[in-house]
C-alpha cells in the first residue's frame, strides 16, 4: 500500500496545480472575454435586481396579515424622553378612571395606597382615599375576622375574593390584574391606549361567541372584555373634559407608573450618574495629559563626540 501512494505521489496525480485548473474554468466562462464596460453594466444589473428583489419582499410582507394582533403605534407619551417625567396630573387622572371604570372587574393587588403620596395624591388625600374601602382583618381577641376602615399601607382592594369567583362573573373570562400589566403585554402603555380605543365591528368571516367582542389589537380578535372606555364614561376632578381618547391616555399612563413607580427617580439618579462620570472623565483626561506631558514633550538629540 505504501509502495502505490509513493507512485501516485511521484507521478503527480495528487499534486494540486493552480495554474492549470485556471486554464480549464476560464475555457469555460465567458465573462473572461468580456469587456469593462460589460462587467459595470453586469454588475449593475445585478443590483439592481437584488434591489428590486427586496423591495418586492418587503412590501409583499407589508400587505400580509401574517400576525394574529394588529402592533399598536407608537404614541408620543410625554415621559418617554431621556430626561422626561410623568405627568403627575395625568397620573391622577388615571388613577380616577381605574377607580370608577377599572376597578369592578380589575385587581391591583401589588399596589399600596402610601406609594400614591406625592404622587398623584397628598398624604391626607392618600389617607382618605384607603378610608373609603372595608378591609378585612383579624382576628380579635375572640378569634374572629372583622372589617376596618383601610389604611395606607394596604393594598387596592380586589373587585373578587378569588379566581373562580373572577371567572363565573365575566362568562368564565379571568381579568387579569393590572398592576404590572404594561410590563407583560408587548408595546407597553401604546398597547393599552390601542386596546381601549381598537374595539371595533368583528371582519367578514371572524365568527365570535356569546360574550365576545373583536378587537384587533388583542391576540386572536375575540377578546371577553366588553368596551368601557366611552367619551364622559366618568368624571375628571380637575375638570378636563372626559373624552374617550383622554380618558384610555391617562388610565395607560397611570397603568405605566403602576408596573415602574421608580421611573422619575431612576432617570433623575441616571442624569445625576452623567454628571459625575464627565466631571471624573475631565479630570482623568488632564491628569493623563499632565503625568505624561513630561515624557512626550522630551527632545533626544544625537550629539556625535568630538575626536581628541
Amino acid at each position: 500500500m505504501a509502495a502505490c501512494m509513493r507512485r501516485i505521489c511521484g507521478s503527480g496525480l495528487l499534486k494540486s496545480n493552480p495554474g492549470i485548473v485556471l486554464q480549464q474554468a476560464n475555457k469555460y466562462s465567458s465573462s473572461a472575454s468580456w469587456t469593462r464596460s460589460q462587467k459595470a453594466l453586469c454588475t449593475t444589473a445585478g443590483v439592481l435586481a437584488g434591489g428590486a428583489a427586496a423591495l418586492w419582499y418587503t412590501l409583499d410582507r407589508s400587505v400580509q396579515a401574517a400576525d394574529l394582533i394588529l402592533h399598536p403605534s407608537e404614541q408620543a407619551w410625554p415621559h418617554n424622553g431621556l430626561l422626561s417625567t410623568f405627568d403627575h396630573a395625568s397620573l391622577r387622572r388615571g388613577y380616577e378612571v381605574y377607580k370608577q371604570v377599572c376597578a369592578a372587574c380589575h385587581s391591583m393587588q401589588y399596589v399600596r395606597y402610601r406609594e400614591l403620596i406625592g404622587v398623584t395624591h397628598t398624604e391626607e388625600e392618600a389617607k382618605a382615599e384607603a378610608a373609603e374601602v372595608m378591609v378585612e382583618d383579624g382576628p380579635d381577641d375572640a378569634g374572629n375576622m372583622f372589617k376596618r376602615p383601610g389604611k395606607l399601607a394596604d393594598r387596592f382592594p380586589s373587585p373578587y375574593p378569588n379566581e373562580n369567583a373572577a371567572r363565573a362573573a365575566n362568562n368564565g373570562a379571568y381579568p387579569p390584574d393590572l398592576s404590572y400589566i404594561t410590563a407583560a403585554r408587548h408595546g407597553g402603555e401604546d398597547y393599552i391606549f390601542a386596546l381601549l380605543t381598537g374595539y371595533c365591528e368583528a371582519p367578514a368571516g371572524v365568527t365570535l361567541q356569546e360574550g365576545q367582542h373583536y378587537n384587533p389589537y388583542f391576540m386572536g380578535g375575540a377578546i371577553g372584555m366588553a368596551q368601557a372606555i366611552y367619551s364622559e364614561v366618568c368624571e375628571f376632578g380637575d375638570g378636563t373634559p372626559p373624552s374617550a381618547s383622554q380618558i384610555a391616555k391617562d388610565v395607560s399612563a397611570f397603568l405605566r407608573w403602576c408596573a415602574e413607580p421608580e421611573h422619575d427617580q431612576r432617570k433623575k439618579t441616571g442624569f445625576k450618574a452623567l454628571l459625575m462620570l464627565s466631571f471624573f472623565t475631565a479630570i482623568s483626561i488632564y491628569w493623563k495629559k499632565h503625568s505624561w506631558s513630561s515624557l512626550k514633550s522630551l527632545k533626544m538629540l544625537y550629539v556625535p563626540r568630538k575626536k581628541l
